[in-house]
C-alpha cells in the first residue's frame, strides 16, 4: 500500500495544473462539440474523435480535483460564497460526461422528444457559464516551473492515450453487445429503425401549412435572369438517395426527388462573381452553400415516392448530402445567389419561427 501511495504521488499532477488542464479540456470539448454540429461528411470524422478523446480524458482529472477538495466540502465552515457554484459546476460536468458515455455505449432513456445526446449537449453548454463564473472566483495562474517537469509531459501523454483507448473500447463494446449505438455513425447518430422519417424542426420553425395557390419559388441575387416559379412549374426530374443525419441523434437514408439546385441556379444565369447560394424558408430560416457544392443538392418535392407533406417541408425542401439535418432547409421559397455566405443566417437559425 505504501508503494501504491508513493506511485500515485509521483504520477499526480500539481493542483494548479489539474485545474488548468480541466479548463483547457473543457474548452476543447465544448469547441469541438459545437463545431461538430456543422460537420456531416466522413472527412470530418477526426473532429468527433478529438471530442471523444478530450471528453474521456477529463474524468481522471475530475477525480483528482474531487479528491483534493473533498475535505473542504465536508467542512461546511470552509465554504464561501463561490462554493455552491463550484459544486453546481462539478455536478453538471459529471452529468455531461455520464450522458456522453451513456449515449456512446447505447443507453436509452424515456425523455419524450429528447435523447441522452440532447441532455449531453445541454449539460455541456451549461458548463461554459458556470466555468467562467467559477474562474472569476478561483483564478490561480499556473507556475511556469510546473511545466518544466518531465513527468508532466508523460502524464499528459497518458491522459490522451487513456482517452483514445477508452473511446475505442466503448465503440467496440457497443458492437459486441449489439446495443443501439452499434449502428451509430462517426457523428454519434444512430440508425433510424422503421420506414417513417421523424418530423423535426430547428428551434421554433413550424409555420402554418403553405398555400400552394399563393406560394412561389424565386431565384434572384447575382443573376442575369431572375426567376419566379409556382407549384405547377416545378418539374421533379432529379432523383437522389441521400443520408439525413439529424443533430437530435439519428440518421436515415431515403430516396428524394425534385429539382437539382444547380439546375435552378444555372437557369437564372449567375454572374461571374457569384460564389454562394443561400436557400431561404418561409419562416425566415436560411442556410448558405458554396456554389461549387450545389451539384449534389436537390430542392425536393417528393420523399420515398410520395409528395412531401407539411412536416417534411411542403412544397419544397433542400436536400444537402454530406451536411447535417438542420441545414436541409424546409418550406423553401427563395434561392439567393451571392458573393459571400449570408451572415444573417447565424441570427436566423435562432430567431426564425418566432
Amino acid at each position: 500500500m505504501g508503494r501504491l501511495g508513493s506511485l500515485r504521488t509521483r504520477l499526480a499532477l500539481p493542483p494548479r495544473l489539474v485545474d488548468w488542464s480541466l479548463f483547457v479540456l473543457v474548452g476543447l470539448v465544448v469547441a469541438t462539440g459545437v463545431t461538430s454540429f456543422w460537420v456531416g461528411h466522413p472527412s470530418g470524422a477526426a473532429l468527433f474523435w478529438l471530442h471523444a478523446i478530450a471528453g474521456l480524458a477529463t474524468p481522471p482529472l475530475l477525480y483528482a480535483k474531487f479528491r483534493r477538495v473533498a475535505g473542504r466540502l465536508r467542512e461546511r465552515r470552509a465554504w464561501d460564497r463561490a462554493t455552491p457554484l463550484s459544486v453546481a459546476l462539478a455536478v453538471v460536468a459529471v452529468a455531461a460526461a455520464a450522458t456522453g458515455v451513456g449515449w456512446a455505449v447505447g443507453a436509452t432513456a424515456a425523455l419524450g422528444f429528447w435523447t441522452l445526446l440532447n441532455l449531453h449537449i445541454l449539460f455541456g453548454l451549461l458548463v461554459v457559464p458556470l466555468l467562467v463564473v467559477h474562474l472569476r472566483a478561483r483564478f490561480r495562474p499556473p507556475r511556469r516551473a510546473e511545466f518544466r517537469d518531465r513527468r508532466v509531459a508523460i502524464q499528459y501523454a497518458g491522459l490522451v492515450a487513456l482517452g483514445a483507448a477508452t473511446a475505442g473500447i466503448l465503440r467496440r463494446a457497443a458492437t459486441i453487445l449489439d446495443t443501439p449505438a452499434a449502428s451509430r455513425r462517426f457523428t454519434g447518430s444512430r440508425r433510424l429503425g422503421g420506414d417513417a422519417l421523424p418530423v423535426t424542426s430547428w428551434v421554433a420553425d413550424d409555420p402554418d401549412p403553405v398555400d400552394p395557390a399563393s406560394w412561389t419559388l424565386s431565384v434572384d441575387g447575382l443573376v442575369e435572369r431572375p426567376l419566379t416559379v409556382g407549384v405547377d412549374g416545378l418539374d421533379p426530374t432529379t432523383e437522389r438517395r441521400a443520408l439525413l443525419d439529424c443533430t437530435s441523434g439519428w440518421y436515415a437514408e431515403r430516396d428524394w426527388r425534385g429539382i437539382g439546385l444547380s439546375e435552378v441556379v444555372e437557369r437564372a444565369s449567375p454572374h461571374n462573381e457569384a460564389a454562394w447560394v443561400t436557400v431561404h424558408s418561409v419562416t425566415g430560416y436560411r442556410w448558405s452553400l458554396p456554389l461549387s457544392a450545389v451539384d449534389d443538392a436537390v430542392l425536393a418535392t417528393h420523399l420515398d415516392g410520395e409528395r412531401l407533406d407539411h412536416g417534411h417541408g411542403y412544397p419544397l425542401r433542400l436536400v444537402a448530402p454530406g451536411r447535417r439535418g438542420f441545414q436541409w432547409v424546409k418550406w423553401v421559397e427563395r434561392v439567393e445567389v451571392r458573393r459571400r455566405p449570408d451572415p444573417s443566417q447565424w441570427v436566423a437559425v435562432f430567431s426564425s419561427g418566432f
